[in-house]
């Protein structure tokens, strides 16, 4: 770990509730970032954020529906009231379940495009102006499921192939700008969207093994390690890369 590696840095991280966000927001504070942390439990977040002081941190949080534009604006707002810049944005919130296609309710296939598509990118529109002044970085949190076809997460693996691409359109929107857009696509995580991942009971497990991996699930950490060296002067070189972080699962 490079200590004090983001002194001065300011880093908006979404899903910072738990998971991802959550290992995310405590790795960029171990390193000096000021990290303004959104999620939609409260609770959750307010744990988080007690963490991060434990630790010596600093952070500063808002609660709130990632799938609403007014929500995304509002929060960028408050956090460069709070901090007065952005450099770093984490799209890291995220909902997943396992469902057979046809079964898939209204309710539930605008609620994954919601948070899975429509946050991040009512994030990136309202943040990335702030990136620019900075020179800073966005980062999206995609999946291998963006990268593969998968049976039984249909709607999944569609709201996470639209962050694949919307991180490499935007990469080259900006590719003359001073900012970087990358994703890390990591595959199963020992976090609570994976252990209380649904999955119908009548389902053909068969069909799962491609994308199931032979080296168990990742860890939080290892998202937050990978994404603090993406977020640094380390991976200046980086620009509309989609990094897989997933044991093996999207090699053959």
């Amino acid at each position: 770990m490079a200590a004090n590696r983001f002194d001065g840095k300011v880093a908006l991280i979404t899903g910072a509730g738990s998971g991802i966000g959550r290992a995310v927001a405590q790795r960029l504070a171990s390193e000096g970032a000021r990290v303004f942390g959104h999620d939609i439990a409260a609770e959750a977040l307010t744990e988080t954020e007690q963490l991060v002081r434990d630790a010596g941190g600093e952070m500063l949080v808002r609660d709130g529906d990632i799938s609403k534009r007014d929500e995304c604006v509002e929060m960028t707002a408050d956090c460069v009231a709070a901090y007065g810049r952005i450099d770093i944005v984490g799209n890291v919130a995220g909902i997943a379940r396992a469902e057979h296609f046809v079964d898939v309710a209204e309710a539930d296939y605008r609620r994954m495009m919601g948070v899975n598509v429509d946050g991040p990118v009512f994030v990136a529109q309202a943040t990335i102006p702030h990136l620019l002044e900075a020179g800073g970085t966005l980062i999206n949190i995609a999946s291998n499921a963006g990268l593969m076809g998968q049976a039984f997460t249909v709607v999944y693996c569609m709201s996470k192939g639209a962050i694949v691409q919307m991180t490499r359109s935007l990469a080259m929107e900006f590719v003359k700008q001073d900012i970087r857009i990358n994703a890390i696509a990591p595959a199963g995580i020992n976090t609570a969207l994976s252990t209380g991942f649904r999955i119908p009971d009548d389902i053909d497990f068969e069909l799962m093994i491609p994308y199931s991996g032979y080296r168990g699930m990742g860890e939080a950490s290892d998202i937050a390690n990978l994404f603090a060296w993406m977020a640094s002067d380390e991976a200046s070189n980086m620009h509309g890369s989609i990094v897989s972080s997933d044991r093996g699962v999207t090699a053959g």
